[in-house]
């Protein structure tokens, strides 16, 4: 394998936008970090600002989301999309300055990050990436809903499958097999946005999630139909939607050799194959 060198932004970059569960205005700035230093959120508006570095143990139970909590208990969430364009951007090193406990959704896929990480820059430094390579099948199961990861010759593929019996859903494509690519990440998978029904909405809004939710930021779902004037970006939009928030979710652990398969996985079962992979060092080993 060719030797990759870890990689950060070469310039800090500002963006606000609306938490998608809390409805407030977030701001953030993403900062370059040295090598090694990983992915580092740090929650700037505590009287003592908090830093909540993105590792596995991290990672807390959130319903609709992806989650981190620092030791202190001072958390971050719905990272996934952003992660998600980090490991497409194969950033390794980054800081995030937040003044909430929530990202911004911008417009409830990866492509605004890409946008404003390539705007950044990007550039390598003088320590060499490590990837998590898989050794053994591990798998994960709950209902009929699995997850799994095996190893592989080279490079990293993803085959994800969703089965939702709507009809806006199911007249449309409900796998995908991605071999992962950069370029192709950004063209084919970084535009897919989240998705939610009408009839879950004031549910989730009475527990206090998806007060920020909107046409701007998500594909609504009525009984029958998208509600979304402008239709779907991609004619499989939904599963390559689910795809991306996996690629994030399995960023957590860092750039990965192997093959991932996932049939309708939550960000909570995603979470709990890695934990499950890394409960048996005999599952992976870190190559550079």
């Amino acid at each position: 394998m060719s030797m990759a060198m870890q990689k950060t932004i070469k310039r800090p970059i500002h963006v606000q936008g609306i938490g998608l569960h809390s409805g407030k205005l977030v701001k953030m700035r993403a900062l370059p970090a040295p090598a090694g230093a990983g992915i580092i959120f740090k929650r700037i508006d505590l009287e003592n600002p908090v830093m909540i570095p993105v590792k596995i143990e991290a990672i807390e139970e959130a319903l609709l989301c992806t989650k981190l909590s620092s030791a202190e208990g001072v958390t971050v969430s719905t990272i996934e999309h952003l992660l998600s364009a980090l490991c497409a951007l194969e950033i390794d090193n980054i800081l995030f300055e937040i003044d909430a406990d929530e990202i911004p959704i911008m417009d409830g896929s990866a492509s605004s990050y890409i946008f404003l990480l390539q705007s950044a820059g990007i550039t390598e430094q003088e320590e060499n990436r490590r990837y998590l390579k898989i050794k053994n099948l591990v798998r994960i199961q709950e209902g009929d809903k699995y997850a799994e990861l095996e190893p592989l010759a080279k490079g990293f593929e993803l085959k994800y499958s969703i089965d939702f019996p709507h009809p806006a859903i199911s007249s449309t494509p409900q796998e995908i097999y991605f071999n992962f690519q950069p370029t192709t990440y950004i063209k084919e998978i970084s535009r897919a946005r989240t998705f939610g029904f009408i009839k879950d909405l004031e549910m989730l809004q009475a527990n206090n999630l998806a007060r920020g939710a909107s046409l701007e930021n998500a594909i609504g779902l009525t009984e029958n139909n998208i509600m979304n004037a402008e239709g779907l970006r991609y004619k499989d939009e939904f599963v390559k939607h689910k795809l991306l928030d996996a690629i994030g979710d399995l960023y957590v652990a860092g750039p990965i050799l192997g093959r991932f398969t996932g049939h309708k996985t939550s960000h909570s079962l995603n979470n709990k194959l890695l934990r499950k992979l890394f409960s048996d060092s005999e599952n992976y080993e870190w190559v550079s």
